[in-house]
């Protein structure tokens, strides 16, 4: 009888653990934090559960940089109580770590590219998943605790609900800042040069802005092709930095000698011209860029950091019979499956060390103006990054 007993007792203890067990796998599998949850959670060593965020972990309020009329870099006002966000369904919430400065965030604050306001900018961010948006979907497995890489809006703040279709989970060893400076910029790249103008071993590639954020890595990543790389920059530390890239040749517009950078371009191609030309400036260089190319050559512009290129008349392709693009990284990204490939191209790159990134600096998101007026006068090298 008494054996009766215990064997009665030690069931009762092994149903009443496997209750408790199964009800913790399921609190740690839903897609949403629970409501009222104690500050930590249970840390077993055979379940492998981790400590993880709590609802009551996560401000209310935030620091963030909001415009709310287009202008130049004295509308970006910076705020210590801007609203953190809900995730939506499909969304998470990340709690930035670090975001990127870009020239299109200029162009949102401007009005040359048209936007709602009030607005927060930013388009790009790495940080530590804090919740998921409610919903049974998350087709990319994320949870809580993940390290993420996103390129959406809203990144000049501690926190941004992103789409989780717009986030990638960052691999270790690869760390927020090098991934933040290479990102959007490595992206536009490695589009630029494998599917707007397919880059073969042999081309020579003229590169404007060459030591800029997407210049740095383009040089970079062109070199890795087998071209002849061409750059432009401005000024002798930067010129230095580009031929320590790999460049062959460099040309210094701000030289007198080098204001006349067609001339210089044509003589080092014995009068024929680059194979195509990747130009982010825009407005200043939109004309040479037409004269540089070769006959049946190909032009990309991609950005507009001078203004933007003027309407043009068709014809003025026609005698050399050039061809002419003006993409935009959004539109090789719109199925997950590209995004993913793109953005595993460039992880492997990093990871492998064949690609190295240039950071410039990395300013307090209080300093938000200084980082954009230094963007906007051409004072940096590589990639500004905001520290939220």
């Amino acid at each position: 009888m008494y054996l009766n007993r215990a064997i009665a007792s030690q069931a009762r203890t092994i149903i009443n653990t496997r209750a408790r067990l199964s009800a913790l796998r399921s609190q740690l599998s839903s897609p949403i934090l629970p409501p009222s949850p104690p500050t930590s959670s249970f840390i077993s060593p055979h379940l492998n559960i981790t400590r993880k965020m709590t609802s009551s972990s996560i401000p209310t309020t935030q620091n963030a940089v909001i415009i709310e009329t287009t202008g130049g870099p004295e509308v970006l006002q910076f705020r210590t109580d801007q609203p953190v966000p809900s995730p939506k369904e499909g969304e998470i919430l990340v709690k930035n770590h670090i975001a990127g400065l870009n020239f299109i965030d200029t162009y949102f604050r401007t009005g040359l590219y048209p936007s709602p306001k009030p607005e927060i900018l930013g388009r790009e961010a790495a940080g530590t998943i804090v919740a998921l948006g409610s919903g049974v979907t998350n087709p990319y497995g994320f949870k809580v605790g993940d390290r993420v890489m996103w390129m959406h809006n809203s990144g000049y703040a501690q926190y941004t609900a992103v789409p989780a279709k717009t986030a990638i989970k960052i691999p270790d060893g690869v760390k927020d800042e090098d991934l933040v400076a290479s990102f959007l910029s490595g992206l536009t790249v490695l589009t630029l040069v494998k599917e707007t103008y397919a880059v073969q071993k042999g081309d020579v590639v003229l590169v404007h802005a060459a030591a800029g954020g997407a210049g740095i890595l383009m040089v970079q990543i062109l070199k890795s092709l087998g071209a002849v790389v061409i750059g432009t920059a401005g000024g002798a530390e930067k010129v230095a930095l580009v031929k320590s890239l790999g460049a062959d040749h460099v040309i210094d517009y701000r030289s007198e000698e080098g204001k006349d950078w067609v001339k210089i371009v044509k003589e080092i191609t014995n009068g024929r011209g680059v194979d195509v030309v990747y130009d982010s400036v825009g407005k200043d260089t939109w004309e040479g860029s037409l004269e540089a190319v070769k006959r049946k050559g190909f032009v990309a512009w991609f950005g507009n950091a001078s203004g933007p290129v003027p309407p043009l008349p068709i014809q003025r392709l026609s005698p050399k019979c050039i061809k002419i693009a003006r993409p935009m990284l959004n539109g090789y990204l719109v199925e997950r499956e590209e995004y993913e490939y793109w953005a595993g191209q460039l992880l492997e790159l990093l990871q492998s060390g064949k690609l190295k990134v240039k950071i410039n600096k990395i300013f307090p998101l209080a300093e938000v103006q200084q980082a954009h007026k230094d963007l906007e006068g051409r004072k940096t090298t590589g990639k500004t990054l905001l520290k939220p």
